[in-house]
């Protein structure tokens, strides 16, 4: 499951499928070639999103790994 608190590179680690998602909303990734680490919470803010985007990237992601599954 995906939180605000995983780790960057633990998030493309185990959902890899997650880096293009990530890259079309503006948040480049470990595996995209702007390294980012930190958390998924922490890199979206500093791309300028809040809360309730972010809770929305999060619940879609969600929602992709449970389709996968």
């Amino acid at each position: 499951m995906i939180t605000k608190a995983i780790e960057i590179e633990d998030l493309v680690r185990k959902y890899p499928f997650t880096v293009k998602y990530l890259m079309t909303h503006g948040i480049k990734c470990i595996a995209c070639g702007e390294p980012i680490w930190g958390t998924l919470e922490e890199a979206a803010i500093e791309k300028g999103f809040n809360q309730d985007e972010i809770d929305f990237f999060i619940s879609e992601m969600n929602g992709m790994i449970s389709n996968t599954v």
